[in-house]
Parts: structure tokens; sequence; C-alpha cells
């Protein structure tokens, strides 16, 4: 498998490397691949906004459009977005689909880089 050594890679990765690993050990391109694919996903105001509504508690789709004044055609797409990239997922309740995050970690990403930006970070 390809690998890619980064600086940057190599600090966000230490903390999921296994006990006594090199820290200069490259991470396997496959790692860095889904990691950019997360990102990607994540890389719209809607769905960062659609993550920080979940992060309280699962919402239906009518209770996102309503929070985020956006369409629900709108909501209902980036909502599948961010299900094909395994960040949410969906539970049926009677006739309406309570969404979720699939892993919180996933919130504090989300938070991390909105309040980087509103601190006026680069």
């Amino acid at each position: 498998m390809k690998t890619v050594s980064t600086t940057a890679g190599a600090d966000a990765a230490a903390a999921h490397r296994p006990a006594g690993a090199a820290p200069s050990e490259p991470i396997p391109r496959g790692v860095l691949d889904a990691a950019g694919d997360l990102l990607r996903a994540l890389a719209a105001p809607v769905r960062i906004a659609i993550v920080l509504q979940l992060r309280e508690e699962s919402r239906c789709v009518h209770e996102l459009v309503d929070a985020l004044d956006v369409p629900q055609p709108l909501v209902s797409q980036h909502l599948r977005i961010l299900k094909a990239a395994g960040v949410v997922d969906g539970e049926r309740s009677g006739r309406e689909v309570l969404y979720h995050l699939v892993d919180h970690h996933l919130a504090d990403i989300v938070v991390a880089a909105v309040s980087h930006s509103a601190e006026g970070g680069q």
C-alpha cells in the first residue's frame, strides 16, 4: 500500500498509533484518502450546519428545515451526502426518519473549524 509522510498527518494520527510506534512512521495512503473523503463530505456550509444541529440530538428532516431555514429538498440532498460518507445515519420513527451522527468526534472537528473561522483563523 502506498504511504505518504507528512508532519501534519503524523501529528494528527499520533493519538491512533500503537504504543511504541515511531512518530515519523508514514501514514498509509488509504487512511489519508479516507480522511480527505470525510473532510470533503463536511465541506459545505449546509452540511456543517446539519452536523452542528445533530450534535445535541437526533432530528428529522422537517426539524432541520425549520432550524436551518433552507428548503426541504436541499436538506435531504445534503443528508444523503452525509449518510453516504458515514457521517449520519437515519432510523425510521413512524412516518419520519430521525437522523443522528454516527460518531460524535465528527462534531468536534466541525466545532473546531467553526471556532477557528469565527476567531479569524486562516
